[in-house]
């Protein structure tokens, strides 16, 4: 699911820099993008996350 994340929502299903090492750093740039928003998510949850937990 996390890879089909970055090719359907983050658009990466092409790489637009050439050679290996861009397509590793572009690739790396987008994994690292969707491990904050992740983080970002589990620091700051929403009000209906933490009212599922109290009950």
């Amino acid at each position: 699911m996390l890879f089909a994340y970055l090719k359907c929502i983050m658009k990466l299903d092409r790489l637009r820099l050439r050679g290996l090492s861009g397509a590793r750093d572009e690739f790396l740039m987008a994994a690292t993008a969707q491990n904050l928003r992740r983080m970002a998510k589990w620091l700051m949850p929403t009000e209906a996350d933490t009212a599922l937990k109290i009950a």
